[in-house]
């Protein structure tokens, strides 16, 4: 009896927990929720709640942690059951300034004098900087943001298709190469992302060549993915009583419904001549229901902006799903005022619900009043994406054919650092993700990741100027050596801990006509977005060499790319007009 008694006690002993309590604040006595904790006895990750506070279950009555949250310093610290612990975590240099420009490429090593220079020879009537050449033997390596936005490419047609010119500062030419499909390629097993590139001739210079590099994302099986919490945050105000701006969303939001599962959870919130939430959280599964909430959405009245996306996070907080898909979908034209908060401060609230894990998704419509640059900003400050809706069948394609990568990420805070060989690349210019003026003179601006959505193909291009010892190369020898390395740095969603996916390029120089026919269409859409935007780098092409190319290359099937060839010839017309008139 003695001996059961014994192992009995013993077994309670070793079986015993102690509990670790604490909660974690900022300097400013803010709770910091989400906040992510790792217990070095397990290596198991927990995370604080909306107070900050947290309990962790242990086998021991200490154990040591590290506390981790966006934007603050690292703390280790060890922990007793006995006591209740308070953790202060400081900022990190910089962090507090939420007025930070972001970047959407950068060169490691180029001093802020060289960048400012660059805005000199700039074209002036664009808020952009184009990208320019730059030596690779003093700055080897370069950076760009890596994000799913594809709303240039549906602007810029809409601009056409009335029949005017396009502004400058609209055509970004990264995103209209994000509204293609290039041909996916499957990553390996256990791998977010596969890589490919190609090296071939300039077709506008032709003593320069032309690098492709495309990324394509791992694709996420919809019956798999976590339940989402979505909050569609609707604009009503009296500037959305047109055809192509409630209308047009409320058909979109319908076609989105349709495809929304048992296990998501919807919720409405409206801003206009009243703020409120117009639908409580509903299941996917009461698809009538969502249907007749949209249905009876009707315009008018101000547009109180930020009591709006206040009200939409608050929801959003209430409905929070660990581990799942927690967004905001902010559909307006953008012409909203931001009450008695400032921009900055809307801007500084976005980028702390984005930390709790809420995402915001925009999308815009509307002409005349649309605010472009005010939406692409709001999208990248919540880490999501920014879609542009000019018709029906755009809503269809970005909110249906399209879903999962507009609402399911597969990796955060995505950003590529590539690192030129000197011996074959003499300079180097990265065609498109273009930075704004203010970002490039301000001190403080960073280079900042961006969100990929599930299959999300990547074409990126480098214009390069060769070494003679690359110019000399047989170009059907093959050799081991490198043209660049990569460094294609991201999160995955819901953990803070950074990865890293390295590729090499391999130096081999493919004829152009050889190029799979998916690069060949890539070069045409960015002659496009070159001519569109009177690029200086590319005055020895004009319409008919865009026209040429996108006819020889585009598959028959695909009607996107189809579209795009009518487009360029319209363009051409349009701009043809203008050339005819100047030169009267």
């Amino acid at each position: 009896m003695y001996t059961i008694l014994l192992c009995l006690l013993c077994s309670q002993i070793i079986q015993a927990q102690y509990y670790l309590r604490g909660e974690i604040k900022d300097e400013t006595n803010k709770p910091l929720a989400n906040a992510k904790i790792l217990l070095h006895s397990n290596g198991y990750v927990y995370y604080t709640g909306n107070s900050g506070g947290f309990g962790i279950t242990a086998k021991e009555q200490t154990d040591s942690i590290t506390v981790i949250v966006e934007g603050y310093q690292q703390q280790r610290l060890l922990l007793h059951s006995a006591r209740y612990e308070y953790v202060v975590l400081k900022m990190q240099q910089g962090a507090g300034n939420m007025r930070k420009n972001r970047l959407m490429s950068v060169t490691k090593d180029r001093n802020m004098a060289d960048k400012t220079n660059w805005s000199v020879g700039g074209e002036t009537y664009s808020n952009l900087m184009e990208n320019d050449f730059v030596p690779a033997k003093n700055f080897p390596e370069t950076g760009f943001a890596v994000n799913t936005d594809k709303a240039s490419y549906s602007n810029i047609r809409r601009f056409i298709n009335m029949n005017s010119a396009v502004p400058p500062d609209a055509v970004r030419i990264e995103e209209m190469l994000n509204y293609f499909n290039f041909g996916y390629q499957v990553p390996e097993k256990d791998s977010v992302f596969s890589f490919s590139s190609f090296l071939t001739q300039c077709p506008w210079n032709g003593d320069n060549q032309l690098l492709y590099l495309k990324v394509c994302a791992r694709k996420v099986n919809l019956e798999k993915v976590p339940p989402s919490n979505l909050v569609f945050l609707i604009d009503v105000s009296g500037s959305m009583d047109m055809p192509n701006r409630l209308p047009l969303l409320k058909s979109a939001f319908r076609l989105m419904v349709n495809n929304l599962r048992d296990k998501d959870t919807v919720s409405i919130v409206v801003y206009g001549g009243a703020v409120g939430v117009w639908m409580q959280p509903t299941s996917g599964s009461e698809k009538e229901k969502i249907l007749k909430s949209i249905e009876e959405i009707q315009p008018g009245g101000a547009t109180p902006g930020e009591s709006g996306i206040k009200s939409a996070y608050r929801l959003a907080q209430s409905q929070f799903i660990k581990g799942g898909n927690n967004r905001v979908i902010l559909a307006t034209d953008g012409d909203f005022n931001v009450g008695q908060t400032n921009e900055e401060e809307l801007e500084k609230m976005i980028t702390a619900q984005r930390q709790l894990g809420i995402y915001l998704t925009c999308l815009g419509v509307g002409m005349g009043n649309y605010k472009d640059s005010k939406l692409e900003a709001l999208a990248k400050k919540g880490n999501g994406n920014f879609a542009y809706l000019d018709d029906e069948r755009e809503a269809e394609k970005v909110l249906v054919k399209e879903l999962t990568q507009t609402l399911y990420s597969v990796a955060d805070d995505v950003y590529m650092n590539i690192n030129f060989n000197a011996a074959y690349v003499k300079d180097y210019r990265l065609i498109g993700f273009d930075n704004k003026l203010n970002a490039v003179a301000d001190s403080l601006s960073e280079l900042e990741g961006g969100e990929v959505g599930s299959g999300h193909t990547l074409m990126a291009l480098f214009e390069i100027t060769p070494t003679l010892a690359n110019e000399h190369t047989n170009q059907d020898f093959t050799n081991n050596e490198k043209l660049a390395s990569i460094r294609f740095n991201f999160k995955i969603p819901h953990d803070a801990a950074k990865k890293q996916t390295v590729y090499a390029v391999p130096f081999q120089i493919t004829p152009f006509n050889e190029l799979p026919a998916c690069h060949r269409f890539a070069t045409s859409v960015v002659m496009f977005g070159s001519l569109l935007k009177n690029s200086k780098y590319t005055k020895a092409i004009n319409w008919n060499d865009a026209i040429i190319m996108a006819n020889e290359s585009l598959s028959p099937g695909d009607f996107t790319q189809k579209e795009f060839l009518t487009l360029v010839e319209k363009a051409k017309k349009i701009y043809g007009r203008g050339k005819k008139k100047k030169d009267s």
